[in-house]
């Protein structure tokens, strides 16, 4: 029985921008250059094969690394999904020639980047912004200048449904459509002579976590069976290496076989959890509270959690009426009554309730309650409770909002 891999593996708040001074062999022919999404290089007989491209300030980075290594043609740039930090990097990597490779769905992850580039930025920037600041002055350090490439749209030259074989200086190269990835323009690059599966960020960007069904940085919903059929494509396939979007390749058939068994049944078992507590009657609350994984299909939750993923299979079949209230049907929030409650209630009493929940190890009612009132006193308890949520949070996403909160507190 394998220790679940997620135990022994760096977590999100590892991930930064590309610095690395040059490129490590995985394997014969098998380069990696880090960054916010991993790039790889396949070199052949041919011309090499590029595997994503970073965001665009990254790009001068990767080709620099990538040159080092072989300074023959890029035939091929594959990316294995549409999100911003595996294309962005895309005319900086590519040759005049180079042939650009991506599944059938690209436009539409091309067209949201383009329509909510404002929208997605704000709503990330409390998570990576101190992140990519200090990796942008890095990049602008080694490159010697503070203007770097602006971020690529892709345009690509070859597409496909569902599998494409490439053949490239005597290298054999199968791309795997699966859509239960973080996009559904998702890819896996299987090189079957050699049993390795490069995967991107197929199963999320840190491996052996539960993938996240939906971010709260905010992003189209992921089908949990689709994530489950596309999870068994690649089991099946029996890699012997697997390449992941972030950090060391996982080795070894039988520890792959169990971990993505473990990860296969941990989201069918959610799902089924959450499917059967709709069909009883019991509302996304409850369901969020009692639903976990049994120990044998342990995995981690730094990046996605067990409880949003729920919320996720909730509002995928049902949407986001909740037959809770009537007042979800109309554009009138609690927020606009917020102040007759203060006004009625009076702001010390719910502070001192507040206070109350705080004291009894309730922070998320605490933060309902000070909420409602706009001063220096609620504020302090705001910063409290979250401050107590983060003692006890273990995923990424989580912890830099608690953290941003905090400091919106202070």
């Amino acid at each position: 029985m394998f220790e679940p891999v997620y135990l022994s593996r760096p977590g999100a708040d590892e991930i930064r921008p590309a610095a690395a001074e040059r490129a490590e062999e995985l394997a014969p022919g098998l380069w990696c250059s880090p960054g916010l999404s991993n790039a790889y290089l396949l070199t052949t007989g041919d011309g090499r094969v590029i595997v994503n491209t970073g965001m665009g300030f990254e790009g001068p980075v990767h080709r620099a690394n990538f040159d080092a290594v072989d300074k023959s043609p890029v035939r091929y740039i594959i990316l294995t999904q549409g999100h911003v930090d595996h294309v962005g990097g895309l005319d900086g990597v590519r040759d005049p020639d180079t042939c650009v490779v991506a599944q059938a769905n690209w436009t539409l992850w091309r067209d949201d980047n383009e329509r909510l580039i404002r929208y997605r930025a704000s709503r990330s920037a409390f998570a990576f912004k101190d992140t990519l600041k200090t990796g942008i002055e890095a990049i602008q350090r080694r490159l010697g200048s503070t203007r770097l490439p602006a971020q690529s749209v892709p345009a690509v030259d070859l597409d496909f449904e569902d599998t494409l074989a490439l053949e490239v200086g005597g290298r054999r190269i199968e791309l795997l459509a699966v859509p239960g990835g973080e996009t559904t323009d998702s890819l896996v690059v299987w090189l079957p002579d050699e049993r390795i599966c490069l995967c991107g960020n197929t199963f999320g960007p840190i491996f052996g976590h539960v993938p996240n069904l939906v971010t709260i940085r905010g992003d189209r919903y992921r089908d949990a069976l689709t994530a489950v059929s596309s999870i068994e494509r690649v089991r099946d396939l029996q890699p012997e290496l697997l390449v992941t979007g972030h950090f060391a390749p996982i080795t070894g058939a039988e520890r792959l076989n169990a971990e993505l068994t473990r990860l296969r049944n941990a989201v069918q078992y959610i799902h089924d959890q959450t499917v059967a507590g709709m069909n009883a009657g019991k509302d996304i609350a409850t369901l969020m509270r009692e639903i976990s994984v049994p120990p044998e299909y342990d995995v981690g939750q730094g990046y996605g959690k067990v409880a949003w993923d729920v919320r996720a299979i909730w509002e995928n079949y049902s949407g986001w009426f909740h037959h809770r209230s009537t007042t979800e049907l109309y554009p009138v929030g609690f927020d606009a009554v917020a102040a007759d409650v203060v006004e009625l209630a009076g702001a010390d009493a719910l502070l001192d309730r507040a206070r109350a929940h705080l004291a009894a190890g309730r922070p998320v009612h605490a933060i309902h309650l000070a909420e409602l009132v706009p001063d220096d006193q609620a504020r302090a308890v705001l910063r409290q409770a979250h401050q107590t949520l983060l003692a006890d949070s273990t995923n990424f996403w989580e912890s830099a909002w608690l953290k941003h909160q905090i400091a919106s507190n202070s």
